[in-house]
């Protein structure tokens, strides 16, 4: 906390000084349980189409190009309008199976206490945002076989019906799919069809997920997921061939795969950085507050003045309420009032769940910190005093000394490893020595005599 800067409001009652103030926060800060701060949800150009199961599905705004894109495919091949309408539902039939597929993953990870934030429809398919991958690698195997098997038995299922009914097995006999005599039959082969590609080891699908925890039962899980990350991509390069090759559906599948695992052996390198470190290791301890009556020209200030970007904010009880970020600040000095409003009006309110406990890991803090989508994470003891703040970039430089000392330490393991064999050497090479010289005294010995 700051015990060194001192305000008085003008033309108000004079305001403790900061360091008495800091004095008393230590001892009486104590954490207010607000309602939480509504949270946006889905990725970008994304609209909630519906909650199933506590877990809210979305469609990409991307979605609609598809939907455009096949009604000009249907209308260019001269079908009919109920041959374009049959081939739309068709293909929200097929959309339908891949939200199953998806909520597959998410229901299996929810077994092993990972919560899904979302599941978004792309054109390239679907997209569960689980919070983390489950850390054992047989629960990470169970996860990703979860959503394939759901296709399995949806195919089960059809063929099934297709049997009691006394319908033909045989589909795909239409130039587009779902427009021929036997749909359910097309349903079911393009089930089997996503099962097959799914399982392809292409990391970040769900072959390559697959792939990477049988790998990490045996290696580390950062050597596993480098593996498979090398191996998807290239099986993006190879479905980009494919797509130059008059297959244009395939560049998006092989930019998606291509980016994800990248994005993916970033990510588990950055948590095997951070293992062992818990938020009291990686939080900002000297820090500036702000009262919930400061003016927005306090904050502007404070802002100015160091490298702090995002405050605290107290009420008259000294207990934390909320945060003033950065970007809300800039925003609400455009408003009528500027910098004369006071800091509650631009502040945004705290909750448990946007807090950490100074022992929990800091993967799972950093976690908190993305899922919330705040820059900045107040860490709080048991008994909810403010203990310090969590910060990305207190995070990176964190990550960044505890490299660099792995490193020096590694290095100078490489050193005292490199004596140590000089030492070997030389040891043996004297012991070498000693026994010549004494085989060449017992040869004189004789002659002499």
């Amino acid at each position: 906390m700051d015990n060194a800067s001192f305000w008085n409001g003008g033309g108000q009652e004079p305001q403790p000084s900061r360091r008495q103030f800091a004095h008393r926060v230590s001892e009486k800060t104590a954490l207010q349980e607000p309602p939480p701060a509504e949270q946006q949800g889905g990725m970008p150009w994304s609209g909630r189409v519906g909650r199933f199961a506590g877990i809210d599905v979305y469609i990409h705004a991307t979605f609609l190009i598809l939907i455009g894109w096949l009604l000009m495919v249907f209308l260019g091949m001269g079908s009919t309008p109920v041959q374009t309408f049959l081939g739309i539902v068709f293909v929200m039939a097929l959309f339908v199976c891949v939200v199953l597929h998806e909520f597959g993953h998410a229901l299996m990870a929810r077994r092993y206490g990972v919560k899904t934030r979302d599941i978004t429809l792309l054109p390239i398919g679907g997209v569960a945002r689980l919070e983390r991958i489950p850390s054992e690698p047989w629960q990470e195997l169970l996860v990703a076989l979860a959503g394939p098997a759901v296709n399995v038995v949806i195919a089960g299922v059809l063929l099934a019906v297709l049997w009691l009914a006394g319908l033909p097995l045989r589909g795909l006999d239409a130039p587009l799919l779902g427009t021929g005599r036997n749909p359910l039959a097309d349903l079911m082969y393009v089930n089997l069809a996503l099962v097959v590609f799914n399982m392809l080891p292409a990391f970040p699908m769900d072959g390559g997920r697959v792939l990477r925890a049988l790998l990490a039962m045996w290696i580390s899980r950062v050597r596993a997921t480098r593996i498979a990350s090398l191996l998807g991509q290239g099986m993006a390069i190879l479905f980009a061939l494919l797509g130059l090759m008059g297959q244009p559906f395939l560049l998006f599948i092989a930019l998606f795969v291509y980016l994800g695992a990248v994005q993916e052996y970033h990510t588990i390198r950055w948590e095997a950085a951070v293992e062992g470190l818990t938020a009291r290791d990686a939080m900002l301890t000297s820090f500036r507050t702000l009262l919930t009556a400061d003016p927005l020209s306090r904050a502007v200030t404070l802002l100015l003045q160091g490298a702090q970007h995002d405050f605290p904010v107290l009420d008259d009880n000294f207990r934390v309420v909320g945060f003033l970020l950065r970007q809300d600040l800039i925003a609400h000095l455009g408003k009528d009032g500027g910098s004369g409003l006071t800091v509650a009006r631009a502040m945004r309110p705290v909750s448990r769940e946007a807090s950490a406990p100074p022992d929990e890991p800091l993967v799972q803090s950093f976690e908190r910190m993305q899922s919330q989508q705040l820059p900045i994470l107040p860490v709080f003891d048991a008994a909810g005093k403010l203990l310090g703040l969590l910060t990305m970039e207190n995070v990176a430089e964190v990550v960044m000394v505890k490299n660099a000392l792995e490193r020096a330490q590694a290095e100078r393991g490489l050193l005292q490893a490199g004596a140590e064999r000089i030492g070997v050497a030389s040891s043996q090479r004297r012991k070498r020595d000693d026994h010549l010289e004494d085989m060449e005294t017992s040869r004189q010995q004789p002659a002499e005599r």
